[in-house]
């Protein structure tokens, strides 16, 4: 049963425009695209439908901008509650995604919208959040740090994707997050290590009490999970299946990570859930649309 708590996502809203390459384009090269789609995303955006359809009642905040007012439509098709989203004058936010025959792709992000928040904004967003609550943040908004430090006033439960990893996450108390969410490069960018045990050994000597997720692709994924007693460990296999598209794949990931902490699932059953989700979602083009419902996750097969 999912429990009474709530979970604020305040977070980004992108308008993707993808392109199928036969490769990534090189410094200097003109290279034809293969095939074009405007589709909704977001690391934001997708790990609220990725905690929806996972089963957890999400409530997503952040500014909605010129040219993208579908996508607040999107979240309310998938029964997200948006009645802490803002307009803005500022064009949406949006990337451009190019998508190779392996699945694999790489992103430039422009922020427009999605670095509009305001400090009224988030205070007035988390009048409605208490004490045992959760709030997920990325780094593709701004004013990260302040959202972190107002909700650790309220003894909210804060899990950060520090993704994209950049200069403006020096700002970030990680001593009052909760859990992070990494994958390799960006916990590379975090340690300078590269070995997931140096990786957790580095993070633990810095901030003592913050949980980690790491994911690693194909080579599964790994969660430190610290209490007051002791530090829980899990590993989890990738499950294998044929790779189209996965840029969603870390935010499903999340999103069905953090909706079984929230359900106190034990963190084996939340790691194979999520590994599942992910992989289903990499099968499938697309970002939010790529994301599979519960059911779907529960009838898939272990490996």
């Amino acid at each position: 049963m999912v429990t009474n708590l709530k979970i604020l996502n305040f977070g980004s809203l992108n308008l993707d425009y993808v392109y199928e390459v036969s490769h990534f384009v090189q410094p200097g090269e003109t290279l034809s695209a293969l095939h074009q789609t405007v589709k909704p995303g977001g690391k934001g955006l997708n790990q609220s439908v990725a905690l929806s359809r996972a089963g957890a009642t999400v409530f997503h905040a952040g500014c909605v901008g010129k040219g993208g007012e579908g996508l607040k439509a999107l979240l309310q098709e998938n029964r997200i509650r948006t009645e802490f989203l803002r307009s803005v004058p500022e064009l949406q936010g949006n990337a451009v995604i190019q998508v190779n025959p392996q699945g694999e792709n790489c992103i430039l992000l422009f922020g427009g919208s999605n670095r509009c928040i305001t400090k009224e904004q988030i205070d007035e967003m988390l009048d409605g959040f208490s004490s045992g609550d959760w709030l997920l943040l990325q780094n593709e908004v701004n004013l990260v740090e302040y959202m972190v430090d107002k909700a650790a006033d309220k003894g909210m439960n804060i899990v950060l994707n520090p993704s994209p990893f950049d200069e403006k996450l020096s700002t970030v108390d990680f001593g009052k997050l909760h859990w992070i969410l990494v994958n390799e490069i960006e916990a590379e960018q975090l340690t300078g290590c590269s070995e997931p045990e140096e990786i957790q050994r580095v993070i633990h000597l810095h901030w003592p009490h913050l949980s980690v997720l790491l994911t690693m692709g194909q080579a599964g994924s790994i969660a430190w999970h610290v209490t007051e007693t002791k530090t829980e460990i899990c590993r989890q296999a990738a499950f294998p299946v044929r790779a189209v598209d996965t840029t969603a794949a870390g935010d499903t990931f999340t999103g069905y990570f953090i909706g079984g902490i929230m359900n106190r699932e034990p963190l084996s059953a939340c790691m194979e859930r999520a590994s599942k989700a992910a992989a289903i979602a990499v099968t499938r083009p697309g970002a939010a649309e790529s994301i599979p419902y519960r059911t779907e996750v529960d009838g898939m097969k272990n490996a």
